[in-house]
């Protein structure tokens, strides 16, 4: 399926900002001015789209509750974009790196350099996402600027037609990829200052959308306390010093308390937190946290009624 350039032209990413038509005539300070000026308005588009957003934290927080994934799929700026929101949560929330996943166009390789013509492949769309064996249980999220990508709408198709709850994240309204998933979230930025480079304001916007997402369904899972990231796995010294002060943070124990407790939990952030706070054995935090599925608020409460 290939875009017409005819299509493409007529929209609002690929357009030009009149703002910027001189571009190559300004200082640098000016040009930085600008860019700036058009990333201030990225918030409001993102706002904007905030009940689709909910929408979204709601069906992920689901999936990964009951077992299920969530797995993005882009090409280019938006592949590399969707990657580093899922490599990060396995550090940020110590979750299974098979929960959050990636897929994008011209496979690892295309995270290091650029593999414009895996872009219009909607037969290698179908197939890496064949390869995950998405069901009903997984949330697939698409991310294309344009939403008019071949290989992202193909790999969201085939997502929904194994039985997937698919999502659609674009800067273009009535788009294929909206049309192919079961909703979108649209994040209408405008025109780039350079045009049609989605790297800039559309990027920054479905970085902003994919934080959201991700920070907020892990905080619904409870592996957030506070605002606290607790389930921090601490597999070096800034993440031991981190975790102390977390623990220190959370129940108010002073240091000493806090480091011998992290040892005694075998370096496990959230079960020396419940320890703790519910003043319990190593043994009665672990069964907690079990019952709770992992929510630390919830079984900080179940060992504390015992």
């Amino acid at each position: 399926m290939k875009r017409r350039p005819s299509t493409l032209r007529r929209l609002r990413t690929e357009q030009s900002n009149e703002a910027a038509n001189d571009l190559d005539r300004k200082s640098s300070l000016d040009i930085a001015h600008l860019i700036n000026a058009e990333d201030a308005t990225v918030a409001l588009a993102v706002t904007r789209a905030l009940p689709q957003i909910a929408r979204a934290i709601d069906l992920v927080a689901a999936a990964l509750r009951h077992g299920g994934r969530l797995i993005y799929v882009g090409a280019g700026t938006s592949g590399r974009i969707a990657a580093l929101d899922a490599v990060e949560c396995p550090p940020t929330f110590n979750t299974d790196p098979r929960s959050v996943q990636f897929i994008i166009a011209g496979g690892a390789k295309a995270l290091g350099s650029a593999s414009e013509i895996s872009e219009d492949d909607s037969k290698e769309g179908r197939d890496q996402m064949a390869r995950r064996k998405p069901t009903k249980h997984d949330v697939v999220l698409g991310i294309a600027s344009s939403g008019r990508t071949p290989f992202t709408v193909a790999a969201v198709a085939e997502a929904r037609q194994r039985g997937a709850r698919t999502i659609a994240l674009t800067c273009n309204s009535n788009s294929p990829l909206e049309r192919a998933a079961h909703f979108a979230i649209v994040t209408q930025v405008g025109p780039e200052v350079l045009a049609g480079s989605s790297r800039m304001k559309a990027g920054t916007a479905h970085k902003m959308v994919l934080n959201m997402i991700s920070t907020a369904a892990m905080t619904r899972l409870g592996y957030v306390y506070g605002n606290l990231m607790v389930n921090v796995a601490p597999k070096n010294e800034k993440l031991i010093q981190r975790a102390i002060g977390i623990l220190e943070r959370a129940t108010g124990a002073d240091q000493k308390s806090a480091r011998s407790t992290l040892q005694a939990s075998g370096n496990r952030t959230p079960v020396a937190l419940v320890m703790l706070a519910a003043g319990v054995t190593r043994a009665q935090a672990v069964t907690a946290l079990k019952k709770s599925g992992g929510h630390v608020r919830h079984a900080i409460a179940l060992a504390t009624a015992k």
